[in-house]
């Protein structure tokens, strides 16, 4: 095996990781706005905690695809082909998330934002959900067989290298054999993670009752997350993973999660503690995935023979080594800047932040209007 290939595999694991944090919070903020707002001023205070990160923070799911992509065709060819459905709804909840954030502020009444708050919270719960769905079954494993490219007829195992170099990786279950008790409960993991996460963000950003109720919610939240995790967790490593050193990110998971349930309690009240420790939380839950899945990038359910691994997924080795060198020298500048917007956005928003007239009054919509003549 090229030690690129896992290099890589490793770096896409990373990128999952920064995108489950950054993304997590600013999903949470969504799912969590019927609870923490109670007005349509409190709301738009909430939705500017995430104005100047949620779009950034979305860059790391197209980083990880493309990634995937790039480094590994088959692995990126089987999971979309095979999963369509699933990663289709999401992509809608995104981009209906991605319009109830820039529209909601285009005309100035309160039912029109409220309508558009109320899509923003039905992404916030679906994405995440939907996701924890799918990484669980990278654990469990699917109906993967391999198939001849022509008949699509199954291969009879065992496969040598030169059936693989003729037959193609094929999810074959369909869509819901993608949900079973694990992977839902794995889906309600990762939402609960989420608005943990978003809880804990607008107890560290926001002012006023937001900010109290934010404080309240994550105190429960967070000992949610972290019951459900482990339990999930526990059955995954006790039923699927197959390395021992799958146990290290879980313990280090354990920990972090039990220390963000603990600092997000009122006798503690130490919410930026709690933030990073839950995002150690996420990190250590992602490494557990990949370490679970690992040598396979997608394991079969029907046959061990029948599992994608790493090799067979991987691209060439001059690829990797240009993908390699690219994002040394890009990762470190996104970094970098990814931390200087939080910096310059570190303050906290107070209801009197909030603008009064947010978008065009309803009687200034004229009918057949163009906005470049008037």
């Amino acid at each position: 095996m090229d030690w690129l290939s896992i290099v890589w595999f490793i770096l896409i694991a990373v990128l999952w990781t920064g995108y489950l944090i950054l993304e997590g919070f600013d999903l949470g903020v969504g799912a969590l706005l019927p609870f923490v707002a109670k007005s349509d001023e409190e709301r738009s205070q909430a939705v500017k905690t995430i104005g100047p990160h949620w779009d950034g923070n979305e860059v790391w799911l197209l980083t990880a695809g493309g990634a995937t992509f790039a480094a590994f065709p088959e692995w990126y060819a089987t999971m979309f082909s095979g999963m369509y459905l699933a990663l289709f709804v999401i992509l809608v909840l995104l981009i209906l998330r991605i319009a109830a954030i820039e529209w909601r502020k285009t005309i100035d009444t309160v039912k029109w934002r409220s309508s558009w708050d109320a899509l923003h919270t039905a992404a916030g719960f679906g994405v995440p959900l939907l996701f924890g769905v799918a990484f669980a079954n990278l654990v469990q494993g699917m109906k993967i067989e391999v198939v001849d490219p022509i008949t699509l007829e199954a291969v009879p195992t065992p496969i040598t290298e030169d059936v693989l170099a003729h037959s193609v990786h094929n999810l074959t279950g369909g869509f819901f054999s993608l949900l079973t008790v694990f992977t839902l409960l794995g889906g309600v993991a990762v939402l609960l993670l989420s608005l943990s996460q978003g809880a804990q963000f607008l107890s560290i950003k926001t002012k006023g009752d937001v900010h109290l109720r934010a404080e309240k919610l994550s105190s429960k939240l967070s000992i949610a997350a972290a019951v459900v995790t482990a339990v999930w967790a526990i059955w995954a490593v006790l039923a699927y993973a197959t390395s021992a050193w799958a146990w290290l990110p879980l313990v280090v998971a354990a920990v972090a999660l039990i220390a963000s349930a603990a600092w997000s309690q009122k006798a503690l009240n130490k919410s930026l503690a709690s933030f990073f420790a839950s995002s150690v939380g996420i990190a250590g839950a992602v490494a557990f995935i990949f370490t679970a899945m690992a040598p396979n990038v997608m394991k079969s359910s029907i046959d061990p023979e029948y599992s994608l691994t790493i090799a067979q997924a991987s691209s060439s080795h001059s690829t990797l080594v240009v993908m390699l060198t690219v994002a040394i020298v890009m990762v470190p500048i996104v970094l970098a800047y990814t931390a200087y917007s939080y910096w310059v956005f570190r303050r906290r928003i107070s209801p009197e932040d909030v603008a009064e007239n947010q978008g065009l009054l309803t009687k200034q919509i004229r009918v057949g209007a163009n906005f470049l003549r008037g």
